[in-house]
């Protein structure tokens, strides 16, 4: 929840009052307030464009849930935006620079975001859409705008392991720090760097992790200072990993995995199904934007990234459908500027 103590981002920065009502519906709406949606609605801004961001969490929801210690793969001037540098000391960012670089970019151009307001239906056409939103209050909110993009990312869907037990208490698909797990049993499922990165902060502050992957290694994909890490935490046993193997069953005090010498039950205090994420598709469908094949793709124009329906645009890792690998912040941030340019051209002609 925003914090309201003095000092803070709301108390320091004036608020703005916010567009798209009723009676002065906004340019544009965009639908998620994470780099990709503040690069499109800075874009719009600077096309003399008035826009709006609304999401359901905070500004960039999705970088304040990644684990507090967290180091990007990429370097910082790859992940700015609005052409405002990214300084840091290492060279290699941080989670922590991340979300203060991502507030200055707001404060700087003064976005207008409205942060926890989720949004529940997008009706109306195009010049003419109407957004309902349900505030952290429970209160229904509605919101008009000209243009819709939506730029919702996919952290928020997680992959689920379908199994029985995965909604007990100890179940988590999302990992933050590693200090209330010492001196437990702790399955880490999965082989990514989401993975590897946790099940390392879990053993070296004292969990006792096991590692469950269906593949038959550690990925490729791993960032470069944690394959060599992990990979000899392994050969060591210092953490034992399961390859080939699969969560069957989860119950309070064990998991039962599949491995290719049969079933083996593992004592167990708390499991991190660290599989992946995916798009909110029921969303997009909602809307009327059609998703093509087993990639689930929005149907969009490439050039302009409007989607089949005409006023709504589809922008960031959305775009790639399934294969959320294919966009990240390095490119998905110059989206706003291919809607930006035929936002100007069509609204400039009251299209």
């Amino acid at each position: 929840m925003a914090s309201t103590k003095t000092g803070s981002l709301l108390e320091t920065q004036p608020k703005t009052k916010p567009l798209g009502g009723p009676s002065a519906p906004v340019d544009l709406l965009v639908i998620g307030a994470g780099p990709t949606g503040m690069a499109c609605a800075i874009e719009a801004q600077r096309a003399g464009l008035p826009a709006m961001l609304i999401d359901k969490g905070c500004l960039v929801n999705s970088i304040y849930r990644y684990p507090a210690n967290m180091t990007f793969f990429t370097t910082p001037e790859l992940l700015e935006i609005g052409d405002l540098p990214f300084t840091t000391a290492h060279q290699k960012p941080t989670r922590e620079e991340a979300l203060q670089y991502y507030r200055h970019v707001a404060q700087h151009y003064r976005l207008n975001v409205l942060q926890y307001q989720r949004v529940e239906t997008v009706a109306g056409s195009d010049g003419k859409f109407v957004v309902t939103s349900t505030d952290r209050y429970e209160e229904i909110r509605e919101w008009h705008a000209r243009k819709i993009v939506v730029a919702t990312g996919y952290y928020d869907r997680p992959n689920l392991l379908d199994v029985p037990g995965e909604s007990l208490s100890k179940v988590f698909h999302y990992y933050r720090e590693p200090h209330p797990y010492y001196d437990c049993d702790v399955v880490v499922v999965g082989g990514k760097n989401s993975a590897a990165e946790a099940a390392l902060d879990l053993w070296r502050h004292g969990a006792r992790v096991t590692l469950v992957h269906r593949g038959p290694d550690l990925s490729s994909s791993l960032k470069y200072w944690v394959k060599p890490d992990i990979e000899n935490r392994v050969k060591n046993r210092e953490i034992r990993a399961y390859f080939r193997s699969t969560v069957r069953e989860i119950t309070p005090d064990s998991v039962v995995i599949q491995t290719p010498e049969g079933r083996e039950t593992l004592e167990n205090d708390f499991v991190f199904a660290l599989t992946g994420y995916h798009p909110d598709f029921d969303f997009l469908r909602s809307m009327g934007i059609e998703l093509s094949g087993d990639q689930c793709r929005p149907v969009c124009d490439p050039e302009t990234l409007e989607s089949n329906v005409p006023g709504i645009y589809v922008a960031g890792v959305i775009v790639s459908g399934s294969h959320t690998s294919e966009i990240f912040i390095e490119n998905g941030r110059f989206h706003g500027q291919q809607i930006a340019r035929d936002l100007k051209k069509k609204l400039a002609g009251g299209s």
